[in-house]
This record gives C-alpha cells, sequence and structure tokens, in this order.
C-alpha cells in the first residue's frame, strides 16, 4: 500500500485539474481527525474527503458523504469562520513530499480580501491538517502536537509552520541532483540492499516503488547499493568477460520515473491476489505482471475502491474470528486425539508376532525344557527360526494361551482403533474443509451459513427458540474465455448443492487432490468443451483450495455422473473412482467473474 509522494503528487494533479478556481461551499468534521470539504467550481459540486487518521490518512475526492455531529468541533468552527466561501487559488506539493497545500483566498470581517492556507500532511502517526496565514504562523490544527508529546516540531496556535527534516532525504525532482555522479555517490554511502537505499534517499519514494525501479532495470533489488556503487567505480578493462554494470541502468530507470512524475504521467492501478487486493500506486507495476490489475482514470476512484474492499475484507475476518477460533480449537483437539490413536495402531502391529508365537508353541511346545527361557523354533510362515520369550512359572501351553490372549486384545483394539480414526480423520478433514471456507468468505452472508453447518455438526448450540435463519449466499459465478460458465461452492453445504442438485450428468466436476477446497462445476451446455475451459477451471478449483499459495496444484476432475455421496457423509464429502488429474497453477486472473 504505497501512500507515497508520488501517490500525492497524483492526488495533487487531479485537484489541482478539478478544484483550482472553486469555492468551498461546506465545511464539516464528521470525525475528531476528518474533514469534508463541499466545493463548487465549473458548476459541479465536489466532495474532498481529508484524514489524519493516524492509522489510515487519506485525502481523495468522493462522491459519497458522511453523518456530521450534531455541534460542530472547534477547528470545524474556526474554518467556517475564515474559510466559507473561499477561493481556490492553487494547490501544490513540495517537491515529493507527502504534503499538500491549499491557497485559499477569503473575506475578513472588514471586507478586505485574505489569503490563508489549508495545509495537509500525510505521514502516518504523524498525520496531521494544519491551518495558517500567508506568514507561515499557524492558526490552528486538527491535532495539537505540544513539545512534551514532539521534540522535532511543535504544531501549535502561534507557531511558525515548517516541515520537519528528520531523515537526510533529497528531492527526486531537483533537477541538480539527479545526475550519474550525484547518484552513485549516494548508493556508495549505502551498506544496504538496493531498493531500501533508492527510499531512503530521496524523499516520496516508497518502498514498493524502489523495487519496481529496480524491476524495470532488470537488477535485483536485494544487491548491496555500496558494493553495486563500488563496482561501477572500478576502471573498465574491455574485453570478452567485460559486463555492463547494474547501476547505470537503476539510474536510468529511476530518472524515467521521476521524469513521468514531472509530465504528470500517471497511470492509477490495483493489483489483485484473487479477490483480495494487496497493492496499488499511481504508475503502472511491472513487477506484479503476474497478478490481475484492475486501472484507474482516477487516482480519487482508486483509493475509495481499493479502501472499501480492503475495510470489507477486514470487517470480515473480524467478524469470522469466533467462528475460526472455535473451528480451530476443535481442529487441534481431533488432531491429538488422531495423534494418540495412531500411536496406539502402532502397538497393535505386534498382534501377529503373538499369533505366531502362539500356535508354534502349541506345534514345538514339546521340545521345551523345565525352566527354559526361551524355545527356538522354526517359523513355517516365514521358513526362518525366530526365538520365543518363555515365562519360566508356566507351562508350554499356558504360555501359548498368554500371547493368544495378547494376540486377541490386540485384534479387538485394532479393529475398534481403525473405525474410530477413519472417524476422526473424517472430522479433522471436514473441519479444514470449513477453515477453506472461512478464508475465502467475502460476506456476510456467507458466513451465515458456515455458522449454520457449525451448529448441525454439533459444535455450535442453536439458542432456544431460535430459528434457522434464511441462507442467502450464493456460490461464485466465473465466465471462461471460450464463454463457458463455471460454478464455485463457497463452503460445503453449496459444494453439495452445486454437485447435487445443480450440476448435471455431463457437467465436469474439479477439486484439488486430497485437500480441503471448492466443488468446481463446469456446465457443458452439452457442447464440446476446449481444454482451455477445462484448464480454466482447474485453475479455479487450485485457487479455492488449501494449496492457494502453491505455485502447482494437483487437480482431478471427472463427469459429474461419476461422483457419488456416501450415505451419512459430512457435508462436501464425496467419492470417486475413475477420474483424469491434471497440475495446475493458481492464476485466475484470466477469468471474469459474474455477479
Amino acid at each position: 500500500m504505497a501512500f507515497d509522494g508520488i501517490t500525492i503528487a497524483n492526488i495533487t494533479s487531479e485537484l489541482k485539474q478539478a478544484l483550482t478556481g472553486g469555492r468551498i461551499y461546506k465545511i464539516a468534521q464528521p470525525e475528531n481527525d476528518e474533514l469534508l470539504l463541499t466545493i463548487k467550481n465549473n458548476g459541479t459540486q465536489y466532495r474532498l474527503f481529508l484524514s489524519a487518521d493516524a492509522s489510515l490518512p487519506l485525502v481523495y475526492l468522493t462522491s459519497t458523504n458522511k453523518q456530521s455531529p450534531m455541534t460542530a468541533p472547534g477547528f470545524c468552527m474556526l474554518l467556517r469562520k475564515h474559510l466559507q466561501n473561499a477561493k481556490i487559488i492553487s494547490i501544490s506539493q513540495p517537491g515529493l513530499e507527502r504534503i499538500i497545500h491549499l491557497e485559499l483566498e477569503h473575506l475578513n470581517e472588514l471586507g478586505d480580501v485574505c489569503r490563508k492556507k489549508l495545509i495537509i500532511e500525510i505521514m502516518g502517526k504523524h498525520s496531521n491538517i494544519i491551518f495558517c496565514d500567508m506568514d507561515h504562523k499557524i492558526i490552528d490544527s486538527i491535532k495539537h502536537i505540544s513539545g512534551m508529546i514532539s521534540s522535532v516540531r511543535e504544531v501549535l496556535p502561534g507557531r511558525t509552520y515548517f516541515i520537519p527534516k528528520t531523515q537526510d532525504k533529497e528531492d527526486p525532482l531537483d533537477e541538480g541532483l539527479l545526475s550519474y555522479e550525484t547518484f552513485r555517490a549516494k548508493m556508495q554511502t549505502k551498506p544496504m540492499p538496493l531498493y531500501k537505499a533508492l527510499y531512503t534517499s530521496y524523499t516520496g519514494l516508497s518502498p514498493i516503488i524502489a523495487q519496481e525501479i529496480c524491476y524495470r532495470a532488470g537488477v535485483d533489488a536485494d544487491l548491496p547499493a555500496n558494493v553495486l556503487a563500488a563496482e561501477d567505480s572500478l576502471e573498465k578493462v574491455p574485453g570478452p568477460l567485460t559486463k555492463d554494470p547494474a547501476l547505470p541502468a537503476v539510474h536510468t530507470a529511476f530518472c524515467h520515473m521521476m521524469g513521468d512524475i514531472k509530465a504528470r504521467h500517471f497511470a492509477p492501478v490495483i493489483v489483485y491476489e484473487g479477490p483480495k487486493p494487496i497493492e496499488f500506486a499511481s504508475l503502472p507495476l511491472t513487477l506484479y505482471a503476474d497478478k490481475q490489475t484492475q486501472d484507474f482514470d482516477s487516482i480519487s476512484a482508486l483509493l475509495e475502491h481499493y479502501y472499501a474492499q480492503r475495510n470489507i475484507i477486514t470487517r470480515i475476518r473480524q467478524k469470522s474470528a469466533d467462528l475460526r477460533k472455535i473451528v480451530q480449537t476443535a481442529l487441534e483437539r481431533n488432531v491429538k486425539k488422531y495423534d494418540l490413536q495412531m500411536r496406539q495402531m502402532q502397538d497393535t502391529e505386534k498382534k501377529d508376532k503373538y499369533k505366531v508365537y502362539g500356535e508354534l508353541l502349541n506345534t514345538y511346545g514339546y521340545n521345551v525344557e523345565p525352566g527354559a527361557k526361551s524355545l527356538e523354533a522354526l517359523n513355517y510362515y516365514t521358513n526362518e527360526m525366530i526365538d520365543i520369550p518363555l515365562d519360566t512359572t508356566l507351562s508350554p501351553q499356558e504360555n501359548a494361551k498368554v500371547y493368544f490372549d495378547k494376540y486377541g486384545k490386540l485384534k479387538r483394539t485394532y479393529e475398534a482403533l481403525s473405525e474410530l480414526t477413519l472417524q476422526v480423520k473424517q472430522e479433522i478433514e471436514h473441519l479444514e474443509s470449513i477453515l477453506a471456507a472461512l478464508d475465502i468468505a467475502l460476506q456476510e452472508d456467507d458466513l451465515v451459513q458456515i455458522k449454520e453447518e457449525l451448529i448441525e455438526s454439533g459444535y455450535i448450540r442453536r439458542k432456544g427458540g431460535t430459528k434457522r435463519v434464511k441462507i442467502t449466499s450464493k456460490p461464485f459465478h466465473y465466465l471462461s474465455s471460450d464463454g463457458f460458465h463455471l460454478y464455485v461452492g463457497k463452503n460445503n453445504y453449496q459444494n453439495d448443492d452445486l454437485t447435487f442438485k445443480f450440476a448435471s450428468g455431463g457437467d465436469w466436476w474439479f477439486h484439488a487432490k486430497q485437500m480441503p477446497g471448492s466443488h468446481v462445476i463446469l456446465k457443458t451446455e452439452g457442447k464440446e468443451v476446449p481444454d482451455r475451459a477445462f484448464e480454466e477451471a482447474a485453475r479455479l478449483a487450485a485457487y479455492y483450495s488449501k494449496g492457494r499459495g502453491q505455485d502447482k496444484v494437483e487437480i482431478d476432475y471427472i463427469q459429474k455422473k461419476h461422483v457419488k455421496k456416501p450415505a451419512g457423509a459430512k457435508p462436501g464429502f464425496v467419492v470417486y473412482y475413475t477420474n483424469y488429474s491434471m497440475v495446475i497453477d493458481t492464476d485466475i486472473s484470466s477469468l471474469k467473474e459474474l455477479t
């Protein structure tokens, strides 16, 4: 999540184009650290959202309104006093700092034209919204920072505003600092990975952008910067072993990127891992060429979309935490039980040896001398001599009975454990499948169906008088590149419904081999299915399985008519005996999801 100086440059460019010359119509402060400015310009109304929240500072244009408190906070009242109907003269960003300046023109109480500045600092926990006069005297701020809180800079009414220089970073847009000699000298002082040397040397660069620069240059981002700089400073001797130094390529990529920023050639993009957004930037991220991406014309639209999706995922994770804990606890308990049973099962492996001892003693017992501690006899099953330990206080026939009793006890234990271990193993597989369903849940309705399964499985007690809830969650629905419809179950109930109620006998069924995952149905509609459709269905089965993080996953596939559900089997459990298999990756970026 690169909310860096480059993203701020993109936002500044967008705000400058949309808001310059506009007038502030409304000022609201929905939260303690948020402002919502309504601005009218050229017959269009805009809402500018500003947040100085320590965990999620943001600036973007939005179409969404937020409820304001009945009584406006003091900072909001101050801004209304000075800036109601103020005109936006200019919007700027100092260098590539994560700061935006709004220069505003308004009339004071005497009707004289005055100018003020609203400064938005997007700096993580140090984020702030500061209101200043044109002499950089702070009138007020949304957060007051005293000397007790920060020894670097006080943000209080009456203090002089300045940008704190807490790190030795250069402005990458300064032409005088972009020469290769200056760049190499900077890198030579950095005994750290190259990408880290970049973002610690220049303002506005995030780690992901620094890695992108290295990737565009074709240089390993983890190579030591000072070593590369030192290698390039050595005298080059022409010859067959001479190779081009890496640092000039990085410098070229760096300069090209700065040129794009100066020219305002932005291309906002979100990178996805399946349905989950994992990164965004204002410039193309070529290092994510293997991931699904979504391009935006507006950085504000990107930010609103990105954080809305992230909030949905975060909220679902929070709401599923209780269910996940119940499943995890039950799973750990069953795994411990299974491990104990398997150790007991190993002990029963001696049963056949005791049976042979008893039979051989009945056969050769007459050869045992009184007081003998063992009997050496020919094992007629293996044609080998074996030594049978004896209890000297018992006769050969009594020793044989002891061994037969041990055999009988271990045999009964084996038979009981064989059934128990199978039940516990199936329970473990069932719980793992529920965990997999929780991992892919995207809506609260998905959690409702999973909770219902846990209730019916006895892991959650249904509250007295509570009726069965109405299930509205639906399977994922994709369209293959060749126009075939693909359906993916989100949980075990949906898997059963897809396979045994929705799919026809000639449809194809896909599932990750020997691991928890969704059932995937490829609807044929009587048509011949091309190989690409099979591969895309298999990718869905791989992606929506426990093997999602692997490079390759083995997928079983078979016509639905050959898939059976044993009587009394748990939800989602099926059997099949003749199937095809393929090993496939988990990239589903070529598939279009339908709503």
